[in-house]
């Protein structure tokens, strides 16, 4: 019952992020750099602010917390999260040019396998005596595979996609649709959005201990690693302003409450998934194969729901009953991802 507990409330997040570009789709007159750092500023120190304070019992602090920690898992945790910073700035690019439905299935399902193992790998490069491999139990690994699988079959049907739709159909359906670019953009998307698991392992004991509610020991490490991506994505998107002249977006006063509420509102509803994230695997075995996989489960939902999505907002019209068909078998299959390491582990 546990188990299903902590899916249920991973599957929540999921679903709140892959809500998350919905949102973004009611913002008026920015370009594209201009609204995602705002919304950057509500999803990576916000919301992730609010969230570690719930990890600090009465009478302490966080600055007492990050300032009691080893420095080196300190700044590896930021480090990573600078590098999934890249994944999250290229994630949003490859939404641009694929869509919400294929541009978050590839690059999701690539942080899913490789946020899963890189963790434990690095883990173990720098840490030895923890002896973190034994974590990738052939469960883990028979759960990774069929994720990816499953990744593999959507991509399939976005390939399909692409050979079967126009110009002129792509275009309706995606406004900037461009499957190379896109694929490529979203494979170096889910590589370096794997840096967030890596980042969540290096900063998993950045906690107060037994003072701290199991719900939120990851909720610190999970702000440090935010924290990092948001300057990536700062320095990116203000070169975007520089080179595209669109400072004038933020002095658009009229559009100002309108865009601030859906960046707000975007940006709730993508920390909600690290956010269910950290409560879901409290109901799990520490170290178990549930655990170990939470994170690739995670992705797993996320493009599951964003498929969903890809369907309502039309990204799919056109496309043959064949191709709807495969992309409902690669959907099937990354469900079933979620629940087969329970069975076999």
């Amino acid at each position: 019952m546990n188990i299903l507990i902590g899916l249920l409330i991973i599957a929540v997040g999921a679903f709140c992020q892959s809500s998350c570009y919905v949102p973004i789709n009611k913002i008026k007159k920015w370009s594209w750099e201009s609204y995602w750092i705002v919304q950057g500023v509500f999803a990576w120190l916000v919301f992730p602010l609010l969230g570690a304070l719930l990890a600090v019992p009465s009478g302490h602090s966080l600055g007492e917390l990050f300032g009691a920690a080893p420095s080196f898992n300190i700044w590896m945790t930021v480090l990573f999260g600078v590098l999934w910073g890249v994944g999250g700035l290229t994630f949003g690019l490859s939404m641009r040019y694929l869509g919400v439905a294929l541009g978050q299935s590839i690059a999701l399902g690539t942080c899913a396998g490789l946020g899963t193992i890189m963790g434990p790998v690095l883990l173990n490069a720098f840490f030895p005596e923890l002896n973190a491999l034994q974590s990738l139990t052939f469960a883990v690994i028979m759960g990774v595979v069929v994720t990816l699988l499953g990744i593999s079959i959507i991509g399939i049907a976005g390939s399909m996609k692409s050979a079967s739709l126009s110009e002129e159909e792509k275009k309706a359906a995606v406004k900037d649709f461009n499957f190379p670019k896109g694929l490529a953009i979203a494979l170096l998307a889910g590589f370096m959005s794997g840096c967030f698991n890596v980042g969540l392992e290096f900063g998993k004991d950045i906690h107060f201990g037994e003072l701290t509610d199991p719900m939120f020991r990851t909720l610190p490490a999970t702000l440090l690693v935010t924290m990092g991506g948001f300057v990536t994505n700062a320095i990116y998107c203000f070169y975007q302003n520089q080179k595209n002249k669109t400072w004038s977006d933020y002095k658009m006063g009229s559009v100002w409450g309108n865009n601030l509420l859906f960046c707000a509102l975007a940006g709730i509803l993508w920390y909600s998934q690290f956010f269910g994230l950290s409560l879901g695997r409290s109901f799990f075995e520490a170290g178990g194969t549930m655990d170990t996989l939470a994170f690739c489960i995670l992705m797993a939902l996320n493009v599951t729901f964003s498929n969903v999505w890809g369907i309502i907002l039309k990204e799919w019209k056109g496309c043959s009953r064949k191709t709807i068909v495969v992309l409902i078998i690669g959907i099937v299959v990354l469900i079933a991802s979620s629940f087969l390491p329970q069975f076999i582990g």
